[in-house]
């Protein structure tokens, strides 16, 4: 495992927990919760205060099937494998990408950048992105959450650096140029709940087409 420095907020953590978030932001904390040892525990203790709310709740009648569907989740449930250093996704991704980055259907969207989107709902959409060494996106800002979480490599932008585990919460106050480091491509999962604002003219020509 790799030392972490930027993690899910609390707020992102206490929705995960409540099933409250979008699709698309569940599988970017799902897969950092696979990877960080800190929100596990943080989130460990979410569920238990939620566990005891719902303990004081007055009792809700079930629909009909509830227990049998519940069971079969259970029973389809797999143990979490330690990620491998040869690409291997790590397994809240493996259900929509496949075992691991040689599944990866990617598209290229310019500059040698390529994008794969995933089937999520509506509410917000989720695609991995693969940065060549070097390369920076367009600049951006955001009318709404964007969650970016390293799955290899590393990028700067104005805020910090992001390397591998990381994950950086942007909100409207945010403008930056992500900027992938030199070496190996930086391959991320993004998700976002709004279009981005790109500051640039081109970018914006092509947003609809590449649906970012």
């Amino acid at each position: 495992m790799f030392p972490m420095n930027h993690h899910l907020t609390d707020q992102l953590l206490m929705g995960y927990s409540a099933g409250a978030l979008p699709e698309a932001f569940n599988l970017v904390a799902a897969t950092h919760i696979s990877l960080c040892d800190d929100c596990r525990a943080q989130l460990a203790e979410f569920d238990t205060l939620g566990g005891s709310l719902l303990q004081a709740s007055p009792p809700a009648a079930l629909a009909d099937g509830s227990l049998q569907a519940t069971l079969a989740l259970i029973a389809g449930a797999r143990a979490e494998p330690v990620r491998s250093p040869k690409g291997a996704l790590p397994a809240p991704l493996r259900d929509y990408v496949g075992p691991d980055l040689d599944q990866v259907k990617w598209r290229p969207v310019g500059m040698g950048v390529k994008q794969m989107i995933l089937p999520t709902s509506k509410a917000a959409s989720a695609r991995l992105l693969h940065i060549p060494p070097g390369v920076a996106m367009p600049g951006h800002g955001h009318r709404g959450i964007e969650l970016t979480l390293v799955l290899q490599g590393a990028f700067r932008d104005a805020t910090d650096r992001f390397g591998p585990g990381d994950i950086e919460v942007a909100d409207e106050a945010i403008k930056h140029t992500p900027v992938a480091e030199p070496g190996q491509p930086c391959i991320c999962l993004a998700a976002t709940d709004a279009p981005l604002r790109f500051t640039g003219l081109v970018p914006r020509l092509v947003q609809a087409l590449f649906r970012i």
